[in-house]
């Protein structure tokens, strides 16, 4: 298959994508890789393969694909394809909640000496580094990537990209716990869709609706959360969109927990905890187990409640999550308080302490921790960060 017939068959599997036909777009993409002699046709094709198993929550696939185009990249032999290459193996990286990989993996993109086209790329590169550094709750220096992030964004008025970074910052302010700001950033991304958004992929507003709800919850605004979930659930059916539809779910059952209606939250916690286990989005798992313990000990099931926090513990430990792991010691600390067993609940206020110690969340000023409750901070150029009051 030369270079013309590549490039048709290329843009014939974007208009299947772009459809809804995805199995038949893969399938006229795999036979491009299989027959095309084209290397930059091949590289563009596995660019196409990468966004739509990244889009299905296939992730190993997606890693296998991102593999396949750094040898392709170097048959090349051209800077720009190898930072692009890069870029989507630390993306696969993150998906894959293997943080301290993706982080190397975008230090090597920005070491390379490529061309305007790179640089065009460096802000994708420091956002999916803001997302890692925030998997492994390492707050100031997420911060400093997002804030990077949004200057590429402006600089090269990228809206789609200010858009996503838009989305991250609501992700950071939900949690150390700025609800205003955790609301204020999704609903910029919504307004960024509404302007700007005609021709982009429907997954935007998808995914700002789901970062509004998270918002919306936590502020107690529990039906325009509902509102706003079910916006984004629509949307992640209609494109087969696995990764919101488990992220949703999530949500859905917190809201459900939050009314303190137990019976809606346990299935929609196993269906979200079943899609979370298939893609392999073990972030997503340790959210599933919080929320599950929480509503164990509403019922004053400690013991079941013990059991989701063993679960969750390993897999934070595992990911380095920091965040998730002082969230369970806290629950812990209430849960042995209310046993009376006090060598275990002393154990875990220590262990509470170091967590916020390690992750630095205390304000500058007053010196009191960030992050216990809803309260509105202000960042300092330095991604410091200290309470408003």
């Amino acid at each position: 298959m030369g270079q013309d017939q590549t490039k048709q068959q290329i843009e014939k599997g974007l208009h299947l994508y772009q459809s809804n036909q995805t199995e038949k777009a893969l399938r006229v993409w795999m036979r491009v890789l299989e027959k095309s002699a084209d290397p930059a046709g091949r590289f563009r094709v596995l660019g196409c393969l990468i966004t739509a198993h990244a889009e299905m929550g296939r992730y190993k696939d997606m890693l296998k694909f991102a593999v396949v185009q750094i040898d392709t990249a170097r048959e090349l032999e051209d800077p720009d394809y190898l930072t692009e290459s890069y870029l989507n193996l630390a993306r696969s990286n993150e998906k894959l909640c293997e943080f301290q990989k993706t982080i190397s993996y975008c230090k090597t993109c920005l070491n390379m000496q490529g061309t305007t086209v790179s640089l065009q790329l460096n802000g994708q590169v420091s956002l999916s580094m803001g997302n890692a550094f925030l998997g492994l709750s390492i707050f100031q220096k997420a911060l400093e990537c997002f804030e990077k992030a949004l200057r590429y964004a402006h600089n090269n008025d990228d809206k789609m990209l200010e858009c996503r970074v838009c989305c991250s910052l609501g992700n950071f302010y939900a949690q150390i716990k700025d609800y205003e700001k955790a609301l204020f950033f999704p609903c910029k991304a919504a307004e960024l869709v509404n302007d700007y958004g005609k021709g982009w992929s429907l997954k935007y507003r998808a995914m700002s609706q789901y970062h509004m709800a998270v918002a919306y919850r936590k502020l107690g605004r529990l039906a325009d959360a509902m509102d706003c979930c079910e916006e984004s659930m629509k949307i992640a059916l209609q494109h087969g969109d696995r990764p919101l539809q488990a992220l949703c779910l999530l949500c859905f059952a917190d809201i459900h927990r939050s009314r303190k209606d137990m019976q809606t939250a346990f299935p929609r916690y196993d269906s979200s905890m079943s899609i979370m286990t298939e893609i392999g989005n073990r972030l997503g798992l340790v959210q599933v187990l919080l929320g599950m313990t929480k509503c164990w000990m509403i019922q004053k099931e400690l013991d079941k409640a013990l059991e989701s926090i063993e679960k969750a513990q390993e897999l934070a430990e595992g990911l380095g999550n920091k965040l998730g792991l002082l969230k369970l010691h806290y629950l812990c600390e209430r849960i042995y308080r209310t046993k009376g067993q006090q060598q275990e609940l002393r154990d875990h206020v220590v262990k509470f302490h170091e967590c916020v110690e390690e992750m630095e969340l205390y304000c500058g000023i007053c010196g009191e921790s960030i992050g216990e409750k809803n309260n509105q901070l202000q960042a300092l150029p330095c991604s410091h960060f200290f309470h408003l009051k």
